[in-house]
């Protein structure tokens, strides 16, 4: 193997700095935990899903497929053309006020690398060649080792905003693109944007990775459950309880959790256990009057086991308050009696 020394990287650190500020930024996290985050990737070359797992150390394909709401179908060797946005989902942990992906994607240092060639080109600037020696513990960014394991420490977030859980996604920049146009994309708000990321329109840089807030699904899983909070972001899906069930979340379905059996092979269990609320299969639903009432999915655990429960949500009509109607009836009768007043008032006057 032996020591591999770049000898431009120096001359090449000169040019890159404005570019390494642009691409990447440190997200500010406040209390220590774990959770899962989103982030763009951009490849400047045609590429595959299968590539795209290798390098980001993605432990099943179906993640990625769900990220981007494509059909599980899809075949690894899928061609994804240069310079098209494909969302990553990975495990974030947050420590020393500051998120960073938890450990992984682990990259091996190739012939010819560069640590600012695998920040910048390989992983497309979405860190800078500073936090991967950083986090590495490399003393001369010049001297890397072929065949050298590197953490490569992608920007994310657990924090609640405003006291909700929300799913952070770090959002590549457009050309173009302003504070307001991003939030109105996402559902939040330029103040938001603003609080999280330290940044304004004047400030905002074509590939910026940006800390933005996505609101979840409202799920029945329950605080017990291997998957809690299981936090599901608008046109995505995620494949939970050991690959036996496939949750989706559409806002235009009320922003409700939609989970059903997925289909296809547990990771971890023989075969996917039973999905039932009594009679009712899991995300099966029944109608009495104007209540919906669905088998919802709400967690599973070790032993097997995958919980459901009955969740009901009503469609009737809004109708007025009583107290309002009786209130609207009396004043009816107070006009009717001075009316009547007036009337007998005017007729003894004539």
């Amino acid at each position: 193997m032996g020591f591999h020394f770049t000898p431009l990287l120096l001359t090449l650190l000169l040019f890159s700095t404005l570019h390494s500020r642009s691409s990447s930024q440190t997200f500010k996290c406040s209390t220590p935990t774990t959770c899962h985050s989103l982030i763009d990737y951009i490849s400047p070359n045609a590429t595959t899903f299968s590539h795209i797992k290798t390098l980001f150390s993605v432990k099943n394909i179906h993640s990625i497929l769900a990220a981007n709401n494509l059909p599980l179908s899809t075949l690894p060797n899928s061609t994804i053309p240069a310079n098209q946005t494909i969302k990553i989902s990975f495990p974030c942990m947050c420590t020393n006020n500051t998120g960073h992906s938890n450990k992984r994607p682990i990259y091996t240092v190739q012939k010819d690398d560069g640590l600012f060639h695998i920040a910048a080109e390989v992983f497309s600037g979405l860190v800078t060649y500073q936090e991967i020696a950083a986090v590495n513990n490399i003393s001369d960014v010049n001297l890397i080792k072929v065949g050298q394991k590197l953490w490569i420490p992608l920007p994310c977030n657990c924090d609640d905003v405003d006291g909700v859980k929300v799913i952070h996604y770090g959002h590549v920049v457009e050309a173009g693109s302003s504070l307001e146009s991003i939030a109105q994309e996402y559902g939040t708000s330029t103040d938001t944007l603003v609080k999280l990321n330290g940044v304004n329109d004047s400030s905002l840089l074509a590939g910026q990775v940006l800390d933005v807030p996505l609101q979840a699904c409202n799920s029945s899983v329950r605080s017990d459950s291997f998957d809690y909070p299981l936090l599901v972001p608008n046109n995505t899906y995620f494949i939970t309880a050991n690959n036996c069930v496939k949750c989706k979340c559409d806002a235009a379905n009320n922003w409700t959790l939609q989970c059903e059996a997925s289909g296809i092979k547990p990771s971890n269990w023989s075969t996917c256990p039973a999905m039932q609320c009594g009679l009712l299969s899991i995300n099966n639903s029944t109608i009495s009057g104007c209540n919906i009432t669905t088998c919802a999915y709400a967690g599973f655990n070790k032993n097997q086991s995958i919980f459901t429960t009955l969740a009901t949500r009503s469609t009737c009509p809004v109708t007025a308050a009583p107290g309002n109607y009786a209130s609207r009836t009396g004043l009816s009768w107070n006009y009717l009696f001075i009316s009547l007043h007036l009337i007998l008032l005017l007729v003894y006057l004539l």
